[in-house]
């Protein structure tokens, strides 16, 4: 893989967490954990990113600012030339922390609101007062000048009240809405019957995808590869011309980066194609990222696309979505299989 290929690392800094969310991809309660890498690790680990490329470091969790040295880390990453940015619930954010935010270099914070009011949200986090500390939060990135967006796990729980939660986005001063397809692994398994089907799926994101033009942020589908299909459907529909080679924190790409342009690392140094496809790809504690992000036999397979099963083998599309392998692994047990959740039959 050319070094420019590496776009996007998700790091679960520490798997320690204040919240217990339904929708968790750790399945796991609050800790403590086993195994949390080392801040001396982790700084070798950045160091060994920076020489593969220039990605999007998202430092998660669990709940990062957990992590101590967190700042720290945000620190050395922007110092390497790493983008940095934090992904939190947002509960625990203070004028303080803020500061140490904008400190460190983190170039965005994203921020979960789950539901449109309190009370879905708070359902949603499994903690009453999440929605209200959340909400302050954000109004203290506002008031620090740290940029931030939001993210959005959509599910039949709150698919409804989707376009009410954009139009807060937009009213709290975001600068971009994130919808993640809920991916029913972790503790999410049990919310397997919260998954919306096909055809809402293919619907909500025509919507999203009309959205763009009404509102003032940037909007972008997680979890959904069928949008990066979707956005050519519609673009060559109303002949509009879209440039599908933006790169940046909103970036147009593709649609399911795992293990081609995107990879997470656990809180204990497992390398993964994303935090929903929970294959071991390789041990951070005994090789080297640049290694394992160039000889694991699961990313070179996922970068392999004749190697895709099912109607997305067949698919004109395969290369702009390439369907969620952490769904067809789910589904399956077939990480190259096709996407359970796609309407579309290939032309």
């Amino acid at each position: 893989m050319h070094k420019n290929d590496l776009r996007l690392v998700a790091w679960e800094v520490t798997r320690k967490c204040n919240l217990n969310c339904v929708h968790c991809r750790a399945g796991s309660e609050r800790g403590p954990y086993p195994g949390e890498l080392s801040p001396s690790k982790c700084l070798e680990i950045l160091d060994q990113i920076s020489s593969v490329g220039e990605p999007i470091v998202i430092l998660t969790g669990g709940e990062p600012i957990l992590r101590e040295d967190v700042f720290e880390l945000a620190e050395q990453g922007t110092q390497m030339g790493l983008r940095m940015v934090m992904a939190t619930n947002g509960t625990l954010l203070t004028p303080d922390i803020v500061e140490k935010i904008r400190a460190s270099g983190i170039k965005r914070v994203s921020i979960s609101i789950d539901g449109a009011d309190e009370d879905m949200h708070d359902r949603f986090r499994k903690e009453p007062g999440a929605f209200k500390r959340a909400v302050e939060g954000i109004r203290l990135l506002r008031k620090g000048n740290v940029e931030f967006q939001i993210n959005t796990t959509v599910t039949r729980h709150n698919i409804g009240k989707i376009k009410d939660i954009l139009d807060m986005a937009v009213q709290l001063g975001a600068a971009a809405h994130h919808i993640f397809l809920l991916v029913p692994t972790g503790r999410a398994k049990e919310m397997v019957n919260q998954e919306i089907d096909a055809l809402e799926y293919e619907k909500i994101l025509h919507w999203f995808y009309q959205m763009r033009k009404e509102v003032p942020l940037q909007l972008k589908a997680t979890c959904a590869p069928h949008y990066y299909r979707i956005m050519r459907q519609e673009a060559h529909a109303r002949g509009e011309k879209v440039d599908f080679k933006t790169y940046g924190l909103d970036a147009v790409t593709r649609g399911c980066l795992g293990g081609t342009a995107f990879c997470f690392i656990s809180h204990d140094g497992i390398m993964q194609p994303c935090g929903y496809l929970e294959l071991n790809c390789g041990d951070l504690k005994k090789s080297s990222f640049g290694s394992i992000w160039r000889d694991s036999e699961i990313f070179n397979q996922l970068r392999d696309f004749s190697a895709y099963r099912g109607k997305c083998g067949r698919c004109e599309y395969l290369r702009v979505c390439g369907g969620c392998r952490a769904r067809a692994y789910e589904a399956t047990g077939d990480f190259l299989a096709e996407e359970p959740l796609c309407a579309y039959q290939p032309g």
